[in-house]
């Protein structure tokens, strides 16, 4: 039928190759997508490293994790912690261990399934430029023995973090130094004297 005199036609304009309005939509909303999922996996391929309080979670979780196997005498879960050149140092002046001497002294403390149990009770994180390379120190409890404080350093691994050095020390209160310095210092006397001499 033609149109009546007077009143307007309607023209619809279409883009040519589409039915409808709504396929052109379509098609934009998925060009637009197509161009995000390209932008993030560019982004990801890049390499970019997940900020420091991402980093410094990982290094909490990896901590807590490393005093709960110690806890339950898990030895190859705490043991993976270290880095392959960590040391760990105890609280006696001759106690640096090296991780392959480290694991044959673990192995023996944990082999009736019984381990060592502290308690961190505040931890700080600080990070190096670059953020590869990280250190903290935390205050330790142990129900049995008191309060000790653990510091060390760690260094990231791929997508990890590993413990390169930890530190356990004793933590004395300074009104209690006098006599303990005296007990600790008779002790490491009474320890030289009953050595052997080297001389002889």
């Amino acid at each position: 039928d033609c149109p009546r005199e007077g009143k307007p036609t309607k023209v619809r304009t279409l883009q040519p190759g589409y039915d409808s309005m709504e396929t052109l939509m379509m098609i934009q909303h998925r060009m637009l997508a197509t161009a995000a999922v390209t932008l993030l996996t560019g982004l990801l391929t890049l390499g970019i490293h997940a900020d420091p309080e991402t980093d410094e979670e990982s290094i909490h979780r990896l901590l807590d994790d490393f005093h709960a196997a110690a806890a339950a005498a898990d030895k190859q879960r705490y043991l993976d912690h270290f880095a392959d050149n960590g040391v760990f140092m105890g609280t006696d002046d001759w106690e640096r261990w090296p991780l392959d001497d480290f694991r044959q002294y673990v192995a023996q403390r944990f082999e009736g399934g019984v381990g060592w149990s502290y308690r961190s009770e505040d931890r700080y994180v600080a990070f190096a430029d670059g953020n590869t390379t990280a250190w903290f120190d935390e205050i330790m409890v142990s129900e049995r023995w008191g309060r000790f404080r653990g510091t060390g350093v760690l260094v990231r691994q791929g997508d990890e973090w590993k413990i390169a050095h930890y530190s356990l020390t004793i933590l004395i209160p300074n009104e209690s130094f006098a006599p303990i310095s005296e007990l600790a210092t008779s002790g490491f006397e009474a320890r030289a004297s009953s050595a052997p001499d080297s001389g002889s």
